[in-house]
């Protein structure tokens, strides 16, 4: 496999045949050695899954590639920055595959900002090293949290390492030609700035903006309570649900149903979200058919509950495809 994987790189130019048989080892190696959550992981409403170090790890374990990380310090008196440039190099001939550059820095929201311990702590920190920021809860409602800001220093082996990482996932999506099966850093982006779920459903990678109404038709309609009789469903499985989220875009009401194994299953049908509801408060076993929307997120059919005479254990899903 390291000669095929090798020669599959080195060669120029590639051959229909040996970006295929790339392609095709990388799905065996996700298939074969990879985990979800753990090597990769799909953020809900998103269409391909990201990468994860671990993951970039393995792929370039396969493919025999070694990694030469080069360090810029870019920091401030006030802020710690990396950059990060990631050459690629085959472990056989030693020839360059490429190379990509990743930074991090302390000032980036998540590293800049911690909230305060307490009313006194924030109290005591200067006006210009606190904020009070606004939040959005799982319900929709908003609520405010006092936050200082964090010394540089105590993060910069932290942003360091997320600087490496981030040049490491991109210089082997770059080299592998893998970025039609992964994607990168949406993981790392801020909750509220990523793709929202709404997003697979509507398709065109925007949620879909309310239509102006006249007064007489302010007052929304509630989704039908369940979907036809006879939808176009596709695979069958059988799940355990983990949670059930409710969300309000510009067509009304949509369901979030999050199964144990880390997918979300999408719907606007009320009776679904019930009755997924309350298989997770009886930790029951669920058969769901589902199918995968013009967005790429998958979008749920039917569900229901698993008699104790068939119960069994729920399936490991499939890794995605390339194709």
């Amino acid at each position: 496999m390291n000669e095929t994987a090798l020669a599959v790189i080195d060669s120029a130019p590639l051959s229909a045949v040996a970006i295929r048989a790339q392609v095709n080892l990388i799905q065996e190696v996700m298939q074969a050695v990879m985990k979800e959550g753990t090597h990769f992981g799909t953020i809900p409403g998103t269409p391909k899954p990201s990468l994860w170090k671990p993951g970039a790890e393995k792929l370039l374990s396969t493919f025999r590639i070694a990694v030469d990380p080069r360090v810029e310090d870019l920091s401030t008196s006030d802020a710690i920055r990396y950059r990060v440039t990631a050459v690629a190099r085959s472990m056989g001939s030693g020839i360059e595959l490429g190379s990509a550059v990743g930074e991090c820095s302390t000032d980036e929201k998540k590293y800049r900002w911690r909230e305060a311990i307490c009313q006194q702590e924030f109290d005591e920190t200067p006006e210009d090293r606190r904020r009070v920021e606004w939040k959005k809860a799982r319900n929709n409602s908003t609520y405010q949290v006092k936050q200082i800001r964090t010394n540089p220093a105590d993060l910069a082996n932290t942003v360091l390492k997320m600087a490496a990482k981030r040049a490491e996932v991109a210089v082997t999506l770059r080299v592998t030609a893998a970025s039609d099966i992964f994607t990168q850093d949406i993981e790392d982006l801020p909750e509220e700035l990523r793709p929202s779920e709404t997003d697979a459903l509507n398709g065109d990678g925007a949620p879909s903006a309310p239509k102006p109404q006249r007064a007489s038709e302010a007052k929304k309609t509630e989704p039908p309570a369940q979907p036809p009789a006879d939808p176009k469903r596709g695979p069958e499985e059988v799940v355990l649900v983990k949670d059930v989220r409710e969300k309000v875009d510009g067509k009304g009401k949509i369901w979030s149903v999050d199964s144990a194994d880390g997918r979300s299953f999408l719907t606007r049908y009320g009776k679904l979200s019930e009755d997924a509801s309350a298989a997770k408060e009886l930790e029951a076993p669920v058969r769901i058919t589902y199918h995968v929307g013009s967005g790429g997120g998958f979008v749920l059919d039917s569900l229901e509950p698993v008699p104790d005479s068939e119960e069994k254990k729920p399936a490991t899903p499939a890794a995605p495809s390339a194709a």
